[in-house]
């Protein structure tokens, strides 16, 4: 279901929807409408003391004070009582919808962490902010105003309806006359607003995508000077958004208050001309008269009131249509295929059977690929850009589902193992590592309860970070701010080593791990990569052939496909791709007959 063109019918299931949030919280629910069926009726009571005080004290002149205190006291005792009932059902009305949207939120961000990265490759990041807090804020409005609103206006409707009867059958007969009126108002008003708003709801969610990347490449904006087109790129999301807005105006502008005031202002001529004609042969009274007028005016309040409500309940429902549009969506990531069987990761022996594979259905990134990595082996990467290599990890660590071909882990089907067997022992390291806000100790340990103070510390020291660590002031309690940006790449990048070794993994991945590091602490990382590597099977990408050259097979991929293998001095004895590359990495592209095959 897209918001864009959410029809009649999808707007009845979304709300139906909707109100399934609201089950579990059924007792309160009742609890506070009775509270607001108590506050109605002290409303509609009001205008009737006031009637028999006009009838049977004020005109006939009779001012006995015992009845007339006991009339002002009840008055005044319902004022008091409809103040203090009211307080408590609007309070509670707040506190389920809170929890409502709490809720909501909890199954979005929930349903956020199970997509697979497929999705996110296609879907902006501030679109999705977007749906989990914009959108379930005007999804907790209707919870809060319009239901209250629509039930509270709903009895005091019926109440203000058995009151016209009681006073005049006629001319309550008339007033529902009107009713069918203001049904077509609210329905003409539903069939345009639900465009207005999806258009102002998508606008808005360009608006805080094109904010999020903004923020993410400030950096590069501003280098490159980019403030003057990010501005009128935002510039126009914006004013697309305005004139949105402005549409919706102009349609709360003709149809809300103004044509139920209008529908009012004639309904109240007729009601006056019946009582000028009718007093012309008989006498009236004046507290009926005064009731009705009043009731009259009363009946129409609530009417506005949930007219204007109608624009805030046609937001609510498009806000919807977008949250469960996020939460029905399909691209979940790759889970295990057979639960029955649940494989364990021992020895660590991979094997890449004739693996197809595309991230759009249409271009495949990778074409008949097969290798074997051995327990305890070394299998680096190499190629130009774009030749596949980050596919090869992204398949091995199941972020995407192939569809040809199969990945093998220890004589099992990648597809039969759990995830979480997968993520605890394959580590990954990441050319740009992701620190989080909290401490040194906790970015390592990452709410693992099983890694103790002393295997954080003993990981520190086996990859080289506890040197730069000690010399903090809080040592490993040092607060490390969003993604550490406080510190340097090539801290960040220890951090990430020490909290995959941590969790000593079977299965080691590494993407460049070593790119962001000068020169002295990569030769301090290899050593722990030597250290790292025994015993366990490691994948490794390298841009720079000089930190794989004691790999124990090296893959060259071209155009997604393995064009060479073997190991570094092998590769350069057939003077290919790989030789091509290790010479121009070397500065000497021209001199390929005098170059120094040994390394």
């Amino acid at each position: 279901m897209n918001s864009q063109t959410i029809t009649a019918k999808e707007q009845r299931q979304v709300l139906k929807r909707l109100l399934g949030y609201a089950k579990p919280h059924t007792k309160q629910f009742i609890f506070a409408f009775s509270l607001l069926v108590l506050a109605t009726i002290g409303e509609i009571v009001g205008p009737l003391i006031i009637k028999v005080f006009i009838d049977d004290y004020l005109t006939p002149q009779v001012m006995e004070t015992g009845p007339i205190v006991t009339l002002a006291s009840l008055y005044i005792g319902i004022l008091i009582a409809k103040v203090i009932i009211t307080y408590f059902q609007l309070l509670k009305f707040q506190e389920i919808s809170l929890k409502i949207i709490q809720e909501l939120r909890i199954d979005l961000f929930a349903k956020v962490q199970t997509l697979g990265l497929k999705y996110f490759d296609k879907t902006p990041g501030g679109s999705i902010v977007s749906r989990v807090t914009n959108d379930t804020e005007a999804i907790k409005d209707m919870f809060v105003s319009v239901i209250s609103t629509f039930v509270q206006n709903g009895v005091f409707l019926i109440g203000i309806f058995i009151a016209m009867f009681l006073l005049n059958v006629q001319l309550a007969i008339f007033c529902l006359l009107i009713i069918p009126i203001i049904f077509a108002i609210m329905a003409t008003y539903r069939h345009f607003s639900s465009r207005f708003y999806a258009d102002m709801r998508e606008r808005l969610s360009q608006l805080n995508a094109k904010l999020n990347e903004s923020l993410q490449g400030m950096g590069i904006i501003q280098v490159f000077r980019q403030e003057k087109r990010l501005r009128k790129e935002f510039a126009e999301i914006n004013e697309a958004h305005y004139q949105a807005g402005v549409k919706n105006i102009k349609l709360d502008g003709l149809l809300l208050r103004p044509a139920i005031d209008f529908v009012y202002v004639l309904s109240l001529i007729l009601v006056l001309s019946y009582f000028g004609i009718s007093s012309l042969g008989s006498t009236i009274e004046i507290g009926v008269l005064y009731a009705f007028v009043n009731y009259l005016g009363r009946f129409f309040e609530p009417v506005n009131q949930m007219m204007m409500r109608l624009s805030m309940y046609q937001q609510a429902i498009i806000s919807a249509s977008r949250v469960f549009y996020l939460l029905d969506e399909k691209e979940v990531a790759p889970t295990c295929a057979n639960h029955t069987q649940q494989p364990a990761i021992s020895t660590g022996k991979i094997e890449f059977n004739n693996v197809t594979f595309s991230y759009d259905g249409k271009r495949d990134v990778l074409k008949n690929v097969s290798f074997t990595a051995l327990p305890g082996e070394t299998v680096a990467l190499v190629g130009h850009t774009g030749s596949g290599k980050s596919s090869i990890i992204n398949l091995l660590m199941r972020f995407y589902d192939l569809k040809h071909g199969e990945i093998i882990i220890d004589g099992s089907s990648l597809k039969q193992f759990e995830n979480e067997e997968l993520r605890k022992k394959m580590g990954l390291v990441l050319q740009d590592p992701f620190l989080f806000y909290g401490t040194i100790n906790h970015n390592i340990r990452l709410h693992d309860s099983t890694i103790s103070d002393e295997e954080i510390r003993k990981a520190a020291e086996f990859v080289q970070a506890d040197s730069f660590i000690k010399k903090l002031p809080d040592r490993y309690e040092q607060l490390v701010v969003e993604r550490g940006s406080t510190f340097s790449s090539g801290q960040r990048q220890l951090v990430a080593f020490a909290r995959t070794i941590a969790t000593k993994p079977k299965i080691l991945v590494l993407d460049e791990a070593t790119a962001n590091i000068d020169t002295e602490t990569e030769e301090a990382i290899q050593t722990a990569l030597e250290k790292m590597r025994k015993g366990r099977t490691t994948i490794a990408i390298a841009h720079r052939l000089s930190t794989i050259q004691d790999a124990d097979q090296i893959l060259v991929l071209h155009q997604g496909e393995i064009v060479e293998r073997g190991t570094h001095q092998e590769l350069l004895n057939l003077e290919g791709l790989y030789y091509k590359m290790y010479l121009l990495q070397n500065g000497q592209p021209e001199k390929v007959e005098d170059v120094l095959v040994q390394p």
